[in-house]
Order: structure tokens, then C-alpha cells, then sequence
């Protein structure tokens, strides 16, 4: 079966959960999360948490194994602390999770961040990879760079990676 085929075949209404990595950003204040809660909805599936917690390698893993565990999200969406200062230990807590890693998604989220960014777009370390049968994707905590990954390239495939990753 091609891609066309298993993107008409995969699931529509998909479970989100959204994490956001800040020691800066309350809830409220959650302008990139808030975003991408909305973008989700408007899309048809279902948010399932949104929260913001600290920049701390163990709550982060703990989240995360949480997110996994408790509410059987096919996706969750975590931004913030993909840079390169002291503080930004989202890749250390979540990579070493990973059961697979989506390596395209880094390489695909650089080459639209350079066309939107220039050189800047190297100190990101967005990544994503599959945690039990969840694909977690780890974003910049920027809007704008939120906005990018999910319009460009996380909406378009979720239901196409969530049937995947199903079986």
C-alpha cells in the first residue's frame, strides 16, 4: 500500500496531548501550547491534557512517561527547551525514551525553519520519535516555530504515523 493509501486509511480523530517545557510561561501565559490546543481541536481531535511544567530533566521524563501512561495519546506535542542554554534539557529527558526515532522530522522542521530564519535555525534541536505507541515530537517553545511543525508537517501525517505505530 503507498502513502496515499495508508493516509486515506489512517485514523481522523486522533488523541493530543501538549506539554510545555518553561520555567518563564504559566498556563496562562502559554501562548505556543494555547495555539497548538486550538490547531488541534480545529482539526478534529481531541486535547487530552495541556500543561506547563518546569525545565528539569526528571519532571519532564516523569510527565512524559505519565502523558504515555495514563492517557493513551497517540500524540504529544512538547515544546520548549530544544535550545542550547544550560536549561534546555527537554532532548536529554526525552531521547533516551525513544523506541524509534523520526529522524526525517529534524531534518525536514531545519530545512523550513533555515527558509523562515536563516542560520538561526541551527540552534534548534527539535526532534521527535515513537515512546510505546505515542509519537512525541519536541518542539521549540516559539510560536512561531510551532506553528511551522505543526501546520508543515505534524498535522498533515498524524493520522498516517498514529496508524503506524497502532499495529
Amino acid at each position: 500500500m503507498g502513502h496515499k493509501e495508508h493516509k486515506r486509511a489512517a485514523p481522523k480523530k486522533l488523541r493530543i496531548a501538549i506539554l510545555t517545557v518553561s520555567t518563564t510561561r504559566s498556563l496562562a501565559e502559554d501562548k505556543s501550547g494555547d495555539w497548538m490546543r486550538r490547531r488541534a481541536q480545529k482539526e478534529g481531535h481531541t486535547v487530552t491534557s495541556h500543561q506547563v511544567i518546569p525545565d528539569s530533566e526528571y519532571e519532564i521524563s516523569q510527565t512524559v512517561t505519565d502523558i504515555i501512561s495514563d492517557q493513551a495519546a497517540d500524540l504529544l506535542l512538547i515544546n520548549g527547551g530544544t535550545g542550547l542554554s544550560p536549561s534546555d534539557v527537554t532532548i536529554e529527558a526525552v531521547k533516551p525514551m525513544f523506541r524509534k526515532e523520526l529522524t526525517a522530522f529534524s531534518t525536514l522542521f531545519a530545512q523550513l525553519s533555515f527558509e523562515a530564519i536563516d542560520s538561526a535555525a541551527m540552534v534548534s534541536r527539535a526532534t521527535a520519535g515513537i515512546i510505546e505507541k505515542t509519537a512525541v515530537f519536541c518542539l521549540p517553545g516559539s510560536i512561531n516555530a510551532c506553528k511551522l511543525a505543526c501546520k508543515a508537517l505534524i498535522f498533515p501525517e498524524a493520522g498516517h504515523i498514529a496508524a503506524h505505530i497502532r499495529t
